[in-house]
């Protein structure tokens, strides 16, 4: 089967930044005046800057699942379309999110570490984990990623509850429109949703006392999500049971309080990576231009 590059340039004329002693908007300038579509990861902001720069430009596709690194007020205003990577990486990030739970609550690495470490004949018996089944799981975003990771956890016999910008008359969960709410009826919270000017530092101090001390947050949406300071602040006192965390507020700088905690598990914003998604991400890509450029409705349109 032909790689993506080869599908890629058999159907669409690419221009790439090769140099890149060359600033960013002045290859832009220079050599993509007539550039119809652009494609970007989260690492590759497309502010107002770069859109000064590209008079041509109708369409933005992201590779990623979030928005945070697109002005998209902007590219409303001009009529640029925007599509990002839709379904998927639904369900890589919903069974990592799973994974990264089960970690905590049985809390496999820190027994990988304690074998590894010798201590088994040593210290003796380790410490009981908890069972997942029964716990009540607030999912706080219910688009496509918090969708897979409720019909697991219910799969699971887990009790799920959501917040979502949004009641959705078509899931028959509860749903709380106040995530203080959520969190004080429920015994961990899983972060699924996009990072916007409204869920910047959604989980606050305010939600962490609701949780309890006993309580878990999962995170694999975008680090900026969670008040960090205040959040490292919680685990290191003990205000907060435990977490695992694919994202941080400022990636790849993880909070040194993080690394001692055998209560946290980390990884480093890996959720969606997978060969799998990668080939649906690709199969996606080409299908959004064949449908932009062909006058076709996209397949993951984002709704500004």
């Amino acid at each position: 089967m032909p790689s993506f590059d080869e599908q890629f340039s058999k159907k669409f004329k690419t221009l790439k930044r090769t140099d890149l002693s060359v600033p960013l908007n002045e290859f832009l300038t220079t050599h993509c005046q007539s550039v119809k579509a652009l494609i970007c990861g989260a690492g590759a902001p497309v502010p107002i800057e770069t859109l000064n720069c590209l008079p041509s430009l109708s369409c933005v596709l992201t590779v990623s699942a979030g928005l945070d690194h697109i002005d998209l007020v902007e590219c409303k205003r001009r009529g640029i379309v925007v599509c990002n990577a839709g379904t998927a990486y639904s369900e890589d990030a919903a069974d990592f999110a799973v994974g990264l739970l089960i970690d905590v609550l049985r809390r496999i690495s820190a027994a990988d570490r304690y074998v590894r470490a010798g201590l088994w004949p040593v210290k003796g018996e380790f410490p009981l984990g908890s069972k997942l089944g029964g716990k009540r799981v607030g999912i706080v975003g219910l688009g496509s990623i918090g969708s897979e990771v409720a019909k697991r956890l219910e799969a699971l016999g887990c009790i799920i509850s959501y917040n979502s910008r949004s009641k959705k008359s078509t899931v028959p969960f509860p749903y709380y429109s106040n995530v203080v709410d959520l969190a004080s009826n429920n015994d961990i919270l899983v972060l699924c949703c996009e990072l916007n000017e409204e869920t910047f530092h959604i989980i606050n101090k305010e939600v962490m006392v609701a949780l309890g001390k006993k309580g878990i947050i999962i995170n694999v949406g975008r680090g900026a999500l969670i008040d960090q300071e205040e959040f490292v602040r919680c685990l290191v006192q003990g205000d907060i049971g435990g977490a695992g965390l694919d994202v941080f507020e400022n990636e790849p700088y993880v909070p040194k309080e993080l690394l001692e905690l055998d209560n946290v598990v980390l990884s480093p914003h890996k959720a969606v990576l997978t060969p799998e998604s990668f080939a649906a991400l690709h199969e996606l890509l080409i299908a959004n231009l064949d449908a932009f450029f062909s006058g076709k409705p996209l397949l993951s349109l984002v709704k500004k």
